[in-house]
């Protein structure tokens, strides 16, 4: 059997070294410490996956807490089941003792706890995504209901843009004059001009 840490943190300028000290006092050795500098919306990651491919029936994965795991408590779910019923793996997470699949001489039914314990995280986790997703409608809704506009003000084009639109439409003006006249770019200008059009 052995013993096998894994740390994440989201950004490259963040710092691991509180999760692998936890390691280092757990007894788990560097080696087998492994390490992702990498969102956890997914499980697509170069080290994580590294050290799932080597874990076996009887090893023990340790985490500093759930959510180095993953963000993602549906995923953290399916992932969960595929290390300690596929794999047959023991998982540990440090900050949340009940979350210890090891069955230990006083309980014989740590894998039940620790997956009961799962499942209502999940569900906390998913029901508050809901509650904000929720809150974040109503508030939208009112706001609109204000007369507040969303998103980014359009830009008027200057009268100059319009003399040039209007020339170039009725081939008064080259390009290359419109461009010249207004200080645009090709790829504005033509994107404004679309504009102009539809408006009009």
């Amino acid at each position: 059997m052995k013993t096998y840490g894994y740390a994440r943190v989201s950004s490259r300028d963040q710092n691991l070294a509180r999760q692998i000290a936890a390691f280092s006092d757990f007894g788990i050795p560097k080696r087998n410490i492994y390490c992702d500098k990498e969102s956890g919306k997914d499980f697509e990651r170069k080290n994580y996956l590294r050290l799932v491919a080597r874990l076996k029936n009887g090893d023990l994965l340790v985490i500093k807490s759930i959510d180095r795991l993953g963000r993602n408590y549906s995923m953290i779910l399916q992932e969960w089941t595929r290390i300690t019923k596929k794999i047959r793996a023991d998982i540990v997470v440090l900050d949340m003792p009940l979350l210890d699949t090891r069955e230990r001489e006083d309980s014989l039914v740590g894998k039940f706890i620790a997956d009961i314990v799962l499942q209502v995280l999940s569900f906390v986790a998913e029901n508050e995504r809901a509650n904000i997703k929720a809150r974040q409608a109503e508030g939208i809704a009112l706001a609109k209901e204000n007369g507040v506009v969303f998103g980014r003000p359009r830009k008027e084009v200057s009268e100059e843009f319009k003399i040039a639109a209007e020339s170039y439409i009725q081939k008064k003006m080259t390009m290359p004059e419109a461009l010249a006249f207004t200080g645009m770019s090709r790829s504005n200008f033509y994107y404004h001009l679309k504009r102009y059009k539809e408006e009009k």
